[in-house]
């Protein structure tokens, strides 16, 4: 009885921890992993890949869609920074990962129409299918990935939050994805190259 009990608290503590790492985004890609290709449809139905932006230094990913309050929230911000660093060479490509048929609101059409709302000028994509997002790891919307362009390929430089505050862009302390683009720009290491991505889940 005893050993059957060892036993299970055993298999218990392994499926918990295996349950830990999963949500702890260990799928996916890390720091230093190049990023792959991807073919997507834009808003305006054209198809968009990462090779179509041939004198770009690297690239802003964001994962983000309409209906999340988290992402809303940060609209503007995410506007903010292609207009701030698109002409520098890191431009965003903000990609939806939602599941339409779980979020109708995140449907293309819905996409369009926010886009035309905010005057978005970046390109917002559609992952039809969901492909993409699983091969990145992201988890929340919004989740951004910073790539920097190399010999190797496209390689990941920094993961995580926009800044540290989703609620008062006027109360942030660090801007993260901005530290991080200056800091490539500049030819320096990034400091904090991993944070923690608030916002909802993505819906599969």
């Amino acid at each position: 009885m005893k050993n059957t009990l060892k036993t299970f608290i055993a298999l218990f503590a392994i499926a918990a921890f295996s349950s830990f790492t999963y949500v702890g985004g260990n799928h996916g890609y890390h720091i230093g992993d190049v990023a792959t290709d991807f073919e997507l449809e834009n808003i305006d139905g054209k198809t968009v890949s990462l090779s179509d932006f041939k004198s770009a230094k690297g690239f802003i990913v964001v994962f983000t869609c309409n209906t999340c309050p988290y992402s809303v929230a940060y609209e503007d911000r995410i506007e903010a920074l292609n207009k701030k660093y698109a002409n520098q060479g890191y431009p965003v490509v903000a990609i939806m990962p939602n599941n339409t048929d779980v979020k109708p609101g995140d449907k293309m059409e819905a996409m369009q129409a926010r886009a035309k709302a905010k005057g978005f000028t970046f390109p917002y994509l559609m992952d039809e299918g969901q492909k993409i997002y699983p091969q990145y790891g992201a988890t929340k919307t919004p989740h951004v990935y910073i790539l920097q362009k190399t010999k190797k390929g496209n390689v990941v430089e920094y993961i995580g939050a926009i800044d540290d505050n989703y609620q008062d862009a006027e109360a942030v302390n660090n801007k993260y994805v901005e530290q991080a683009v200056d800091a490539l720009l500049s030819g320096q290491e990034i400091k904090e190259k991993q944070t923690r991505a608030i916002g909802c889940s993505i819906k599969v």
